[in-house]
């Protein structure tokens, strides 16, 4: 008998109240370890809730999350990077005075503190130059990220949540897998404000990740950058989870295809598009 995939990822019941309004109302789903799933929705669907219950930036008013059996709740976000969970934002926090190579060095995990007196540029080079080049940013390393265009900047905040996990030289070859460590990626719409071969670019880098073994949940409002993309698509409104499937068979629910794809919503045209 083929042995099950765990579920690195688990929500239960979870549920988020302001007031009278119930942006998140009893949430359930699990993601196994390595694969890569897209949470959509309409505007107000509670997406955004969502990830800020799971990555530490809010309180749940009831449920659990459990990350490799572990609770989430009440650690925060700093403790829950050190168990292997980083997150993206949906507009890309950066530090816009430094360069690329700088940015990745700031936040890779495992050299010691920095203290005032050290060198910032000293600090793991050959690893942060390989984590640039994962993100395709190897020609960019020493550009100053003010000056970069906004879709290098995306796959910047990428290299530099992957840089913060355990085992940051994840991918840094490409023919080997050598991220080892159980990590969660939470990406909220990496490909927003991008340009259609920008979020193509994009959404490769995110499905590498995948493939080689971080488990990743984003949201995303761009179909292109779901269908195509997602092992799996979760489907939510009104804070609740009204669809739970492959791709394939999400976008031909009626209730998903009424309410948010519209009915006359072509995965098929949608994948064509893409090659």
């Amino acid at each position: 008998m083929k042995p099950k995939t765990p579920m690195a990822l688990q929500v239960r019941g979870l549920a988020k109240h302001f007031g009278g309004v119930r942006a998140l109302d009893g949430v359930h789903f699990s993601v196994p370890a390595g694969q890569c799933v897209a949470l959509i929705g309409p505007n107000g669907a509670g997406k955004s809730t969502c990830f800020a219950c799971l990555a530490g930036q809010q309180v749940p008013t009831a449920g659990e999350v459990l990350w490799q059996g572990q609770s989430l709740l009440g650690k925060p976000p700093a403790e829950r990077q050190r168990l292997g969970v980083a997150r993206t934002f949906q507009v890309a926090q950066t530090f816009e005075a430094l360069t690329v190579l700088q940015n990745i060095q700031l936040v890779l995990r495992g050299g010691a503190p920095l203290a005032w007196w050290d060198r910032l540029d000293r600090r793991q080079p050959e690893l942060a130059l390989r984590l640039a080049a994962q993100a395709g940013l190897e020609t960019l390393a020493q550009a100053t990220v003010a000056d970069l265009p906004y879709g290098a900047k995306k796959r910047l905040e990428l290299a530099m949540a992957l840089a913060g996990l355990p085992d940051a030289e994840f991918g840094a070859v490409a023919d080997q897998d050598i991220h080892t460590a159980p990590s969660l990626l939470l990406l909220d719409e990496p490909a927003a404000g991008l340009a259609l071969a920008e979020r193509a670019d994009m959404m490769a880098l995110v499905r590498q990740v995948a493939l080689q073994g971080v488990t990743v949940l984003y949201t995303e409002h761009n179909m292109d950058a779901v269908f195509g993309v997602a092992d799996r698509v979760l489907v939510l409104m009104q804070g609740r989870l009204v669809a739970d499937g492959l791709p394939e068979a999400v976008a031909q629910d009626p209730q998903v295809r009424e309410r948010y794809l519209g009915l006359d919503f072509d995965m098929k045209g949608l994948r064509d598009a893409q090659r």
